[in-house]
């Protein structure tokens, strides 16, 4: 029970990820890849508030929301310089920056050594469950709003023909960045949950493979499409664990996983690549 415990919480924390930066990708059509940065600021900046300064989880995850809003809005402001190719790639870039300084800044995040002892909001993991899933809903029915109102249908347009949004007199530019903005302060709760439930965190939870993992759980499940979105959190967290119980050989077993894990990924995106419930193709 406490195993399918555990993976429901991590299904929770990843469907908060992937609605967030399906707000990105799907809905505006900014292809990112520096998803981990905000999920890992919100983690650490969390992590060191509590540990640090004894701050309570409810104080600690709305300070960590605003951190890395704050830095999203100096990385968005770079980011909105390029266009297409040039965006993925400085994208790119600042994921690998964020990480750098997680790894090296060890008089504040301790390096690879990481923090541990981080204190959780509830006792138990049933109720640490109850939590992300109440935060999860909660992230569901603000993106629902977001996406269904002027403000969403502007996203759209701007994804579909950015140009001829210009022509009708709106700024481009500054609906990017608010939606790179508010896509950043919800990794960012993700964040702050994973730190609170592991308990430890380190800077290889938050590196660029993370980045394509999150990428990867909303094209297979669908891109513009919330619950998309979360049928790709529970496809590609639960896979991985299906796929222990096939009766691999134990001398190649975790090799063999890899190869199934990725050949469903592969077949998948050839006869659906729209993803599971996708209504938008990169």
């Amino acid at each position: 029970m406490e195993y399918l415990i555990h993976l429901g919480i991590l299904v929770g924390i990843y469907g908060i990820l992937g609605l967030s930066l399906n707000l990105l990708v799907g809905f505006t059509g900014l292809l990112s890849v520096t998803h981990a940065a905000f999920y890992g600021l919100g983690a650490y900046g969390a992590a060191l508030l509590m540990v640090e300064a004894g701050w309570s989880f409810w104080l600690a995850w709305p300070a960590a929301l605003l951190l890395a809003m704050l830095a999203s809005v100096l990385i968005g402001l770079v980011l909105s310089r390029f266009r297409a190719d040039y965006y993925v790639l400085a994208s790119f870039g600042f994921n690998v920056i964020v990480f750098s300084l997680f790894l090296n800044l060890q008089s504040v995040t301790r390096g690879p050594l990481g923090i541990s002892g981080i204190p959780r909001p509830v006792a138990s993991n049933l109720s640490f469950l109850l939590l992300t899933l109440a935060f999860g809903f909660l992230t569901y029915l603000f993106c629902r709003w977001l996406t269904r109102s002027s403000f969403g249908r502007v996203l759209k347009a701007i994804r579909d023909d950015e140009g001829a949004i210009q022509v009708f007199g709106y700024r481009a530019a500054h609906y990017k960045l608010l939606i790179f903005v508010t896509a950043a302060g919800l990794a960012a709760l993700a964040g702050a949950l994973y730190a609170s439930y592991i308990t430890f965190i380190d800077p290889s939870t938050f590196n660029l493979s993370e980045s394509i993992f999150i990428l990867a759980i909303i094209i297979l499940g669908g891109l513009a499409n919330l619950r998309g979105s979360l049928a790709g959190a529970v496809c590609l967290v639960l896979l991985p664990e299906i796929l222990r119980f096939v009766g691999f050989p134990s001398e190649v077993a975790a090799q063999m996983r890899q190869l199934v894990y990725g050949l469903l990924l592969v077949v998948l995106m050839l006869h659906r690549p729209q993803g599971l419930v996708g209504e938008y193709k990169l």
